[in-house]
């Protein structure tokens, strides 16, 4: 199991925050788009590292063009040395409507032709093949030599994509190399939702699970004393609140039995209540979403529920942590 880490907004850290995560031993480094770019922090932590992968987690995806996105991540490939993972997302309606001005329409129907709009532009570039991909949402049909970087040294980028609901996951085993789980997942809808239907889009392009990779973020509450747990606690809860206010995310509360709590949560965000929404996550709601231990319990805590269901992990812990005090976890995970 790979064990990965993140990178955050501040530019002016993240070179060394990617070159701290490689000497600590983690195998990649992600970036966000929260409140800034998500492809700058990364070449930065490329210009730092020499060894670790470097990916969006994520990008997203319908707030920009193929052509942007290809070129991009095209310019990191070459720049890292081939290190370099494109990680998609769709976002909801009301952030690319209203965040972005951008169009929303059957969003697993885009987000796949998409995908493969990218690929056929990395094709152009690297085989020199004339660029002629026509689809509902998009068409790329002109590529002048000008325009053209030509073939990529290291071969074209890995893509993963983030997926919740079913459909978008089959895209993801169809088009995508990688699939980036929420971490507003549990793992019986990792198991019962969330992979079957990634196994249908691998089944669908011919390919086996062993040509793809599942990364999980998952929620973690691991602290030394009881002051650091109640800490702990408070901001799980409190992001697995904001997550769950979200009606795109319901389908994972609903397989529970608790679709009910969407309803709460979601009424209290457009209250603008934000500060009541962690009370309302209860402690099996949270045993649900997160591995709740000691810190050196985790490796075994996290082999016990996602062993042989992911490949790599990293650690979603939204509260003040000691980075040094995850090494030896870290260590323990990938023995």
């Amino acid at each position: 199991m790979l064990v990965d880490a993140g990178v955050g907004p501040d530019l002016a850290r993240a070179g060394q925050a990617a070159a701290e995560a490689e000497a600590a031993g983690y195998d990649g480094v992600w970036s966000a788009e929260t409140s800034s770019d998500p492809f700058l922090p990364l070449l930065l932590g490329a210009e730092r590292t020499k060894r670790v992968q470097l990916g969006t987690a994520i990008a997203v995806a319908f707030a920009r063009n193929p052509m942007t996105l290809a070129t991009v991540a095209n310019d990191l490939q070459a720049f890292s040395g081939g290190r370099f993972i494109l990680g998609l997302g769709s976002q909801v309606r009301a952030h690319v409507q209203k965040r972005f001005s951008m169009p929303w329409s059957q969003p697993a129907a885009r987000m796949r032709e998409l995908i493969l709009a990218v690929r056929a532009i990395w094709r152009c570039w690297q085989t020199g093949e004339k660029l002629d991909f026509r689809g509902q949402f998009y068409t790329h049909t002109l590529m002048t030599p000008f325009f053209s970087p030509g073939p990529n040294p290291h071969g074209v980028p890995k893509v993963f994509l983030a997926a919740v609901g079913e459909r978008m996951a089959e895209v993801a085993g169809e088009v995508a190399d990688g699939l980036l789980a929420h971490a507003f997942t549990t793992e019986a809808y990792l198991r019962q939702v969330t992979l079957p239907a990634v196994e249908r889009g691998l089944a669908a392009s011919g390919r086996r699970r062993e040509d793809f990779q599942v990364c999980y973020p998952g929620f973690v509450v691991a602290a030394d004393s009881p002051a650091e747990r109640d800490e702990a606690v408070r901001g799980v809860k409190a992001q697995i609140a904001f997550y769950g206010s979200t009606p795109a995310y319901r389908p994972v509360l609903e397989l529970h039995g608790w679709g009910g709590l969407q309803d709460e949560l979601n009424a209290l965000s457009k209250a603008g209540r934000w500060e009541e929404m962690g009370g309302l996550v209860s402690d099996e709601v949270l045993d649900a979403f997160a591995i709740v231990c000691a810190p050196e319990e985790v490796p075994e805590r996290l082999k016990a529920r996602f062993g042989g269901l992911v490949d790599r992990v990293s650690f979603y812990a939204p509260y003040r942590s000691d980075p040094g005090r995850w090494r030896p976890i870290l260590e323990a995970i990938k023995s």
